[in-house]
């Protein structure tokens, strides 16, 4: 019985181990610089009406919430967002800024936030074939 318990502790520990380690693995600086260049290239493709930039960050399977005010939820997919994108015009520089913050990576998905002069976005992103692409953003509206 002792040699049983023994040996259900040391199995305890092992797990506990491995599961504390997968949790708190940090992600590589790659991983951190590649994400944030991900959410960059997206807003500056925003301001700057760039279509095929802005594809290359979108996920196929790319959604976007929208919540502005009192004014009901509105969504955007990734096709929706690359042709508002081409055909609305550059914004002034004064309006060009932005705050991104990496907030976590776990393996293949990350999640971000933009911070903009009109609207904070929550951005998730998922690796794709050595890619990170936005899969999906909440936006709250600002003004």
């Amino acid at each position: 019985m002792k040699r049983l318990a023994s040996a259900f502790a040391v199995s305890l520990v092992l797990v506990l181990t491995i599961r504390t380690n997968a949790q708190t693995a940090n992600p590589s600086a790659a991983d951190s610089a590649a994400v944030e260049a991900t959410v960059r290239n997206y807003i500056e493709a925003y301001y700057n009406g760039d279509a095929r930039r802005m594809q290359q960050t979108l996920h196929p399977r790319y959604l976007k919430h929208i919540i502005d005010g009192d004014s009901p939820l509105r969504e955007k997919t990734a096709s929706q967002m690359v042709k508002d994108v081409s055909t609305k015009p550059s914004l002034p520089d004064a309006d060009k800024t932005e705050q991104i913050s990496v907030l976590d990576i776990a393996g293949d998905i990350a999640s971000a936030k933009l911070v903009t002069p009109h609207w904070v976005d929550y951005l998730s992103l998922s690796k794709v074939d050595g890619q990170w692409k936005i899969l999906s953003v909440v936006q709250r509206i600002e003004d």
